[in-house]
């Protein structure tokens, strides 16, 4: 059976998406083994459900719908079972910095002090901040109230600043 050009077109679509899924699967597992099952799954079951995407408003904001609540059932799993395995992301120390590039050793700092922010607020910011989406489109990813997107958004926005001030601090 050949593929339809539809069915490459959502391939396609799928993987220009994987970076930014990836991202967003750290903010909701803190630990990159995790998120990369996490977007392994979200990806196979976005492929073997692309007959429910009807096309309409944009694919990335269903499949990361999709992740969060693959997500939400994993975690539901794990509270059934001993020992989760996971590590915080604090004690992490998968985050390598470049020194080849300012802006690459920025981007990573600014990521790992994103991903110690509680993961309501870093998924948030993520979203609005970092993917571009509207505040609509992370409330329906999320499942959450568009006001909530705004009151975590300006939560995570004053705590990334602080966090942002504290180091510089410790520098100076």
């Amino acid at each position: 059976m050949r593929p339809t050009a539809e069915s490459n077109e959502f391939r396609r679509e799928l993987v220009n998406l994987l970076p930014k899924l990836r991202r967003f699967a750290m903010t909701l597992t803190r630990n990159g083994s995790d998120a990369d099952d996490l977007v392994q799954e979200a990806c196979e079951r976005a492929i073997t459900r692309s007959h429910l995407w009807n096309g309409e408003g944009r694919l990335e904001s269903w499949v990361y719908a999709m992740t969060r609540n693959l997500w939400v059932d994993e975690i539901r799993k794990r509270k059934v079972r001993t020992g989760s395995g996971t590590v915080d992301v604090a004690e992490q120390d998968s985050l390598h910095i470049e020194a080849s590039a300012d802006k690459a050793v920025y981007a990573k700092q600014l990521h790992k002090l994103i991903m110690t922010m509680p993961e309501g607020l870093s998924s948030v910011f993520l979203l609005v901040n970092v993917e571009g989406h509207s505040y609509r489109e992370a409330a329906d990813i999320l499942g959450i109230p568009i006001g909530t997107v705004m009151s975590r958004l300006s939560a995570a926005r004053i705590r990334l600043a602080a966090m942002i001030a504290e180091q510089t601090e410790r520098r100076a």
